[in-house]
């Protein structure tokens, strides 16, 4: 993410006092629900699992006095504002945590996108700007990301909301529902002021694959100075999932300037990385070599001119799929939904994916920003971002949403829908 200071805050009172009542309707309201589709996992420890989408009713709401664009901007800048009335609807209170401990018929399995989730020990899970690896071998999920359980301050000379670099959090579970911290894998330097991990440093948007030709695990990151003018990234590996991880350098892939940026790991074996580049006017994306410890140099100008970060890749039916986000700072934005049949392009644009709510909740994307794709079942994904919260980056939230691919009358390309619920899950089989 590109860290703008936000905009200077505006105030429409009369509006609103209006959205105030709706989005507590939204929140609090009994809503219908009906069945969606089921389908079987497709990792080995999902097939004891079948994955029901419990689609909640869009409710319509009176269209507000001004356009469009001035309702999402006031949402935008509510959202940003500590002391809004609307605090707890984009970060609801954390009696009501995703608490794995509690076993409990009406809430177990179920996700809540924006809650805070909790860990097996009981504490909120950092894994911010995270992937996912599924590890074939232990049979396990592992969810990287960003820890950034410290102090949130203003960066100097630039305004930006920072936590000083902790290191990358892990977590496993079988289930991507119940997760046990397995601790700092790759660890903050505490003294050496020049190393590229020292606290005052910028760690962002951790991934990881797996290489069978050399049996270790890689992960790529962005790495930054607190200016946020060394643009590269960095790579380290380990030979377990759960770390230690081995910090081995960083640099600018193909010589250019790299900032947010995401790993794809194709069915063939090949790696590739996918960063924003060019001061974020456009995406790169490159060929790892064998042991996906460097690029090669075969690489792809894509989405030229289009100013998009946050990239998160998947495929379907041979083809690429790829969800960004604008650039606008911790404000969040339009999601955009792109394709290509080749994964160096060209890629085509298609539109926002976000379906349901209401329509700022689509032009914000639910108030959070794309960070991963998760395969779980042919033709069904988990739609994973992030809901930023720059006064208390510790605090950010998940917003995990199922994402699928669906059919489309007299059109050769599914559609990319990301839906809305207030809550989903992931029923056991009872066959």
């Amino acid at each position: 993410m590109t860290r703008f200071s936000s905009r200077s805050r505006c105030s429409y009172p009369l509006l609103v006092c209006s959205l105030v009542g709706f989005f507590v309707l939204l929140h609090f309201s009994s809503l219908g629900i009906q069945k969606g589709q089921i389908l079987e996992g497709m990792n080995t420890n999902l097939k004891p699992f079948i994955h029901e989408y419990e689609k909640l009713e869009e409710i319509q709401i009176p269209q507000p006095r001004g356009s469009q664009s001035a309702e999402a901007n006031v949402l935008i800048d509510e959202f940003l504002d500590k002391s809004s009335k609307l605090r707890h609807i984009f970060f609801p209170d954390k009696r009501i945590s995703i608490d794995p401990r509690k076993n409990t018929k009406d809430d177990s399995f179920y996700f809540y996108p924006g809650r805070t989730w909790l860990d097996t020990d009981g504490h909120p899970i950092q894994a911010h700007g995270g992937g996912i690896l599924y590890d074939k071998r232990s049979r396990m999920y592992y969810w990287y990301g960003e820890y950034k359980n410290g102090p949130t301050y203003q960066a100097p000379r630039k305004n930006v909301a920072r936590v000083d670099i902790i290191g990358v959090g892990c977590y496993s579970s079988k289930d991507l529902w119940t997760w046990k911290n397995e601790g700092i894998v790759l660890a903050a330097e505490e003294k050496n002021e020049d190393h590229d991990l020292h606290k005052s440093k910028v760690l962002e948007r951790p991934k990881v694959i797996y290489n069978e030709k050399t049996g270790k695990y890689v992960m790529w990151m962005h790495i930054d100075d607190a200016n946020y003018s060394k643009a590269s990234v960095g790579i380290a590996i380990s030979n377990s999932p759960t770390g230690p991880f081995r910090y081995l350098y960083s640099k600018r892939p193909h010589g250019f300037e790299s900032r947010d940026m995401t790993l794809f790991k194709d069915d063939d074996g090949k790696a590739y990385v996918i960063y924003s580049s060019v001061h974020n006017r456009e995406l790169h994306i490159g060929l790892l070599d064998q042991d996906y410890v460097d690029v090669t140099n075969v690489m792809s100008r894509v989405l030229m001119g289009q100013y998009r970060e946050a990239p998160a890749l998947f495929k379907y039916q041979g083809n690429y799929y790829m969800i960004t986000s604008g650039c606008s700072g911790w404000a969040p934005n339009e999601a955009l939904a792109h394709v290509a049949e080749s994964i160096m392009g060209p890629w085509e644009t298609i539109g926002n994916p976000c379906i349901g709510a209401n329509k700022v909740f689509r032009v914000t994307t639910f108030f959070a920003q794309s960070t991963y794709v998760l395969p779980i079942s042919p033709g069904s994904f988990i739609f994973m971002a992030d809901r930023w919260n720059p006064d208390d980056l510790g605090e950010s939230r998940y917003v995990w949403l199922p994402l699928t691919m669906e059919e489309v009358a007299g059109s050769q390309r599914p559609r990319v829908s990301i839906f809305w619920h207030k809550r989903w899950r992931l029923l056991k089989s009872q066959a």
